[in-house]
């Protein structure tokens, strides 16, 4: 049996999950979701959540720090020998560690002395793990990406790139982990419940392949801007459960920004996304202030500030941190949504961290940074 839809509920603890399998899944980044607050009374009063879930695509509000995951064709887009990056995120946790994100990627340089001093070619491996439901369900992706920018005049100012990504996929559901909406009682969880499973595990496994473009351009070493559109799903990939299939929707990521000095020691960075899923979208917009503590240093510090806003949804304070070879950044989302009950306004912290290591020779790549 084929459908792109189907209902499963279960409890995680004190929090009912009714999940809405509309093309869920899969990797990064849209979770819409609706969340309906529910009385249930017995010797006291106990506060239960009814998820609907659809497009369920892991997201990190640093999306321009995780830079594999955002787009294909940003692998190798960094002026340096190689760059690793790593992100953290917990999402509401106050609703029972609802979802847990990290990924880490590791992205270099090829053949550089083999192509024209204004192109680049780059190769970039990723690892991610999404857990939803205190850990009960269980994402893991393992990719590879390679992307080649073409530059369009002869100092390498303006590239127009092309991405290309494949990525494994595993799920795992652990049901033993589960209590079910059928066991609910006045006195708890203490009914058996109707729902069976051939295994105390369920798994699906599955392809998946990405791709994405990227204009990249500036006019001086102190300003760039760039626009880019990736696709996930492309080949549309399914997941099987209990003797059903569903359908991954493509998803589709528009996102650009720059950065422009407002003096000697202050830059502003500007970015935004929106991406489109099924019948799910996302739409993020913001910048942070960049003030450079020794300008004419070889490696100058800098502290940002600044924040995001994704619509509809929370408001993304963030202060970042730049020394060496390493950018540090921060985020907390203060939700003010239909969720704020639930969530407490608080949509969870993510942490970030990329180490580039800086070029040992005289030929910069000009690369986007938010």
């Amino acid at each position: 049996m084929t459908a792109t839809a189907s209902e499963y509920s279960f409890v995680n603890k004190s929090i009912i999950f009714h999940y809405h399998y509309s093309n869920i899944g899969g990797f990064p980044y849209i979770r819409n979701l609706m969340f309906t607050r529910k009385l249930v009374c017995a010797v006291c009063i106990c506060v239960s959540l009814s998820v609907t879930v659809s497009a369920q695509d892991p997201h990190f509000s640093q999306f321009f720090a995780s830079p594999l995951t955002l787009n294909p064709a940003l692998t190798g887009k960094f002026s340096g020998t190689y760059r690793v990056a790593g992100n953290y995120r917990n999402q509401w946790p106050e609703i029972s560690n609802a979802y847990t994100t990290a990924t880490a990627s590791f992205d270099f340089h090829i053949m550089q002395d083999r192509i024209a001093s204004n192109d680049t070619w780059g190769v970039g491996f990723m690892g991610y793990n999404d857990k939803s439901s205190n850990g009960a369900v269980n994402f893991n992706y393992a990719g590879i990406s390679m992307a080649y920018h073409k530059g369009l005049d002869e100092e390498g100012f303006q590239q127009l790139g092309a991405g290309f990504q494949v990525t494994y996929a595993n799920m795992l559901i652990n049901t033993t982990n589960l209590n079910f909406a059928d066991q609910l009682t006045t006195a708890g969880f203490t009914n058996v419940t109707s729902e069976v499973f051939d295994n105390s595990t369920l798994k699906t496994k599955y392809i998946d392949v990405n791709a994405g473009v990227l204009y990249n351009g500036s006019t001086s070493d102190r300003n760039n801007f760039y626009l880019g559109i990736s696709m996930y799903h492309l080949n549309r990939p399914q997941q099987q459960f209990t003797g059903a299939t569903f359908a991954l929707q493509p998803r589709t990521t528009i996102h650009g920004g720059g950065y422009f000095p407002l003096g000697t020691n202050s830059t502003i960075h500007i970015s935004a996304l929106h991406m489109m899923q099924g019948g799910a979208s996302q739409t993020v917009i913001g910048g942070a202030l960049q003030l450079i503590a020794d300008p004419e240093a070889e490696k100058p510090s800098s502290f940002y500030f600044g924040s995001w806003i994704r619509f509809n949804d929370a408001i993304i304070p963030y202060v970042g941190l730049e020394f060496g070879d390493f950018r540090l950044g921060a985020t907390y989302d203060y939700n003010y949504s239909s969720l704020k009950t639930a969530s407490q306004n608080r949509g969870g912290i993510e942490l970030s961290l990329i180490y580039t290591r800086k070029p040992t020779t005289e030929r910069p790549v000009n690369c986007p940074k938010f």
